[in-house]
C-alpha cells in the first residue's frame, strides 16, 4: 500500500468528521428558522426514540416562523413536548393539525453565547481532525518501519496528509465564518 492509498482510504474520516460539524452547528440558532434547528429533536412515541422529521414534515413559511405538520395526529403531544423539554427554547404552540414554533429575536448576550459555543464546536472538530491526522501520521510511520514504503514516500505522505487536514480546515473555517455571520445578523 502507498502512503497515496492509504489516505484515500482515509479520507472518509475527514468528511466524517466534516459532516458531523455541519449538523452540530445547524442546531446553534439564529434569529432565522430553519428546520435543522428542530429536526434531529428526540421524541418519546409508542415506547421508541424517534427525530422530529421521522415523525413530521417541517417548514419554514416565514424568516422567523417554523411549522410542524406530524402525519399521525397522535404524535402532536409527544412532539411538542419533546421541543418544550429540548435546548433550544422555544415554545410550541399546537394550532389544529400544525405545531407553531415562533422564533424570537436573539438578544445581544444569546449571540455571543452562541458564538461562544459555535467556536466549542468548532474547536472539537479540529481535534477531531488532529487526532486523526497523528493515526495516520503513525501508520505512515509503522509503514516506513516495516519496509513497505522510502523514506522520501513517508515524508511526501507527510506532506499530503497537512495539505488534507488544511483543507478540512479551511472549510470548517468558512462554515463557522458563515454561522457566525447569521448569527450576528
Amino acid at each position: 500500500m502507498t502512503t497515496k492509498e492509504l489516505l484515500n482510504q482515509k479520507k472518509p474520516i475527514f468528511e466524517g468528521i466534516l459532516g458531523f460539524y455541519k449538523t452540530d452547528i445547524a442546531t446553534i440558532r439564529t434569529s432565522r428558522a430553519t428546520p435543522a434547528m428542530v429536526e434531529d429533536i428526540k421524541v418519546d412515541y409508542y415506547g421508541q426514540s424517534m427525530r422530529v422529521k421521522e415523525l413530521a414534515s417541517i417548514t419554514a413559511p416565514e424568516p422567523r416562523m417554523l411549522v410542524i405538520q406530524p402525519w399521525d395526529k397522535g404524535a402532536m403531544e409527544a412532539i411538542s413536548g419533546a421541543i418544550r423539554k429540548s435546548e433550544i427554547g422555544l415554545n410550541p404552540v399546537v394550532d389544529g393539525q400544525i405545531i407553531r414554533l415562533n422564533i424570537p429575536s436573539l438578544t445581544e448576550e444569546r449571540r455571543k453565547e452562541f458564538i461562544k459555543l459555535l467556536k466549542q464546536k468548532t474547536e472539537d472538530a479540529r481535534v477531531k481532525v488532529r487526532h486523526a491526522r497523528e493515526e495516520i501520521w503513525d501508520r505512515i510511520q509503522k509503514m516506513e518501519k516495516a519496509g513497505e514504503i522510502r523514506e522520501d514516500d513517508k515524508f511526501r505522505g507527510k506532506d499530503e496528509l497537512q495539505k488534507m487536514v488544511d483543507e478540512y480546515n479551511g472549510k470548517m473555517g468558512e462554515l463557522e465564518k458563515k454561522k457566525e455571520q447569521e448569527l450576528m445578523s
